[in-house]
């Protein structure tokens, strides 16, 4: 049984309240009875994407066990690549592959799985050496409506092309995002499709009031448990 957990959406700013927030995340991963296997941050790490933003995530996000990141809308690819490193990345962890994905477009909230990060994805889930083990796919924008205008202007644009990527290649187990700032679960292309919440703030829904960022919630995030059937269970929690 392998244990993931997934934050998203930090914006960390340089601010005490994100500091704090994010700070307290990790702390309570760092404080589990049982240490998760590795840490999953889908985007939005920096606020601004500046290098003294991405200088304190590194600090913040140093754990004793595997930390995979992607970017997010908000991150800026150089400062980002120079803090952690190339912006699609494979891990492969004990019984899991997990591709972090960039589906960012430079000034754009929205997303875009882009040829050439469709061909990367293409290339390692095709891989004899590892064909038979489970995979996990990690990016920020959704790519299903969440039925909330904020989040829906922002949804990956062309999810048919990542659809024929999952059809082509069933050891996907899952597809994993942020963006949204709510924990939410759906399925896509036949696959469990799982959001993270945000460390930041959390997003109102339109049945919960007009004001749509609840600054007052605790940073949440989401804790994945891939079985030996490459089942995935997911639960969700707040950090007091």
């Amino acid at each position: 049984m392998l244990l993931l957990a997934q934050i998203s959406d930090l914006h960390l700013d340089g601010t005490e309240r994100a500091t704090e927030r994010a700070t307290r995340v990790v702390r309570h991963l760092r404080d589990l009875p049982r240490p998760v296997d590795a840490l999953l941050v889908t985007g939005d790490i920096a606020d601004h994407g500046t290098a003294e933003e991405y200088a304190e995530a590194a600090r913040i996000l140093q754990l004793p066990l595997p930390v995979l990141t992607c970017p997010g809308n908000h991150d800026v690819r150089a400062p980002y690549e120079a803090a952690f490193g190339p912006r699609n990345q494979v891990h492969r962890l004990p019984g899991v592959t997990v591709l972090m994905c960039d589906v960012t477009i430079p000034g754009r909230d929205e997303g875009r799985l882009e040829k050439e990060t469709r061909a990367w994805l293409e290339d390692v889930l095709a891989d004899p050496a590892d064909r038979d083990t489970p995979a996990l796919i990690a990016f920020h924008q959704p790519p299903v409506a969440l039925h909330h205008p904020l989040p829906d202007a922002g949804m990956l644009q062309n999810p048919d092309d990542l659809a024929a990527v999952l059809a082509a290649h069933p050891r996907v187990a899952a597809v994993l995002t942020g963006h949204a700032h709510t924990a939410a679960a759906s399925v896509f292309a036949g696959r469990p499709l799982l959001v993270a919440p945000a460390v930041t703030w959390t997003l109102r829904m339109p049945w919960e009031g007009d004001r749509p960022a609840d600054r007052d919630q605790p940073p949440a995030l989401a804790y994945h448990l891939l079985d030996d059937a490459a089942r995935l269970t997911t639960h969700f929690r707040v950090v007091p």
